[in-house]
């Protein structure tokens, strides 16, 4: 079955920040224009294109297109995959919009999110016993991963229906003992993600009541490049949009081929193709470039963006050294800002995948 990708994030942000000025370039050095560059990945529906590129050849297709070498490098828990990033071990990672925010960025690393692979239409969810509608939830104990995107599906969750976090009372559980602790006659309710979320939802009474299909475009998933190693080399990032949609035009096709190529992916995440299209099914992958660049491009995005850099502040995942939810600055297409744009780390770049819409790779 496809691991979990939202783990537990209780990251000392003052250490992410030391991580970050003592492995990666200071403010004052000029980037360095190389050839072999190095991305992280961790098991998700949505990212399993990545590893099979690279089993298939279309990596390096790309690469030598580009005269450069890509290593794409799997990290099997996927908070490390993130901070591993941040340390300048990998030139670019996998990683969710929320994630991407509130640990390069927050932590001081200049991160540029290129490719906006998907969003969650149903992959994460809110589950309880006893009840037909997220209303049941109050006053009720709810267990989910603390810190997460489960943290903060369940505040969006709740705010729709006039309730906030102080309505309900968290319990801070692990991704791995989530499945067990939702069985027990005593938890009641839970968030979870894929696949432990559709375990959860065959237990005797549960029913599903919020889930990221009702807030779509929100938990989205990024490939992100540190900045300053993009502006040295500006053919990584072409190489990258290159390798991702011809990926995803292949995944998508309904013949023999693509079949194939779904089957290989959920080898590659250790899964069966039956669940792996299951995963699928509630994932919106942007598999049309100008789907990606308009969605990147929408001010949608700053709404979201708006949405989970205040719950993150809220949860002092800025760090201690944040003032306001404006700490981070964040920049989008056209030119837009959002927070500090004295302070921008988190960049929405929509160029690589609109030269990808123009077939100008």
């Amino acid at each position: 079955m496809l691991s979990a990708i939202r783990t537990a994030r209780n990251i000392a942000l003052t250490i992410c920040a030391l991580v970050v000025a003592s492995c990666s370039p200071s403010a004052t050095e000029s980037p360095k224009a190389k050839t072999e560059f190095s991305i992280g990945w961790s098991i998700y529906a949505g990212w399993m294109p990545w590893p099979y590129a690279q089993q298939a050849g279309i990596v390096k297709k790309w690469a030598d297109k580009y005269g450069i070498k890509i290593n794409i490098v799997q990290v099997n828990d996927y908070v490390e995959s993130v901070n591993q990033y941040t340390a300048g071990k990998f030139d670019g990672v996998t990683v969710a919009n929320m994630d991407a925010l509130t640990i390069p960025a927050a932590g001081g690393k200049d991160t540029s999110a290129i490719i906006v692979g998907d969003y969650s239409n149903g992959n994460d969810g809110v589950v309880i016993k006893g009840g037909d509608s997220l209303a049941a939830i109050k006053g009720r104990q709810v267990y989910l991963v603390e810190l997460s995107v489960s943290h903060y599906l369940l505040a969006r969750g709740l705010n729709s229906v006039g309730m906030a976090l102080t309505d309900v009372k968290t319990v801070n559980t692990a991704d791995a003992d989530i499945v067990g602790a939702f069985a027990t006659p005593d938890v009641t309710a839970a968030v979870a993600w894929n696949p432990q979320l559709s375990v959860m939802k065959t237990t005797p009474g549960a029913k599903q009541v919020f889930s990221s299909a009702d807030i779509p475009g929100e938990i989205l998933d990024l490939l992100v490049v540190d900045t300053a190693t993009l502006k040295a080399n500006p053919n990584l990032g072409k190489a990258l949009a290159g390798i991702w949609y011809e990926t995803l035009a292949l995944m998508q096709r309904q013949d023999a081929e693509g079949k194939a190529a779904r089957a290989a992916m959920a080898k590659l995440a250790g899964s069966t193709p039956e669940l792996f299209d299951q995963q699928l099914a509630t994932t919106f992958l942007y598999a049309d470039p100008k789907a990606a660049v308009a969605a990147t491009s929408d001010a949608a995005l700053i709404t979201t963006m708006t949405r989970v850099r205040d719950f993150s502040f809220s949860k002092g995942l800025f760090g201690q050294g944040a003032k306001s939810a404006d700490a981070v600055g964040m920049s989008f297409p056209g030119g837009k800002t959002l927070g500090d744009a004295n302070n921008v780390t988190l960049r929405f770049d929509a160029s690589y995948m609109q030269m990808a819409a123009d077939g100008k790779l």
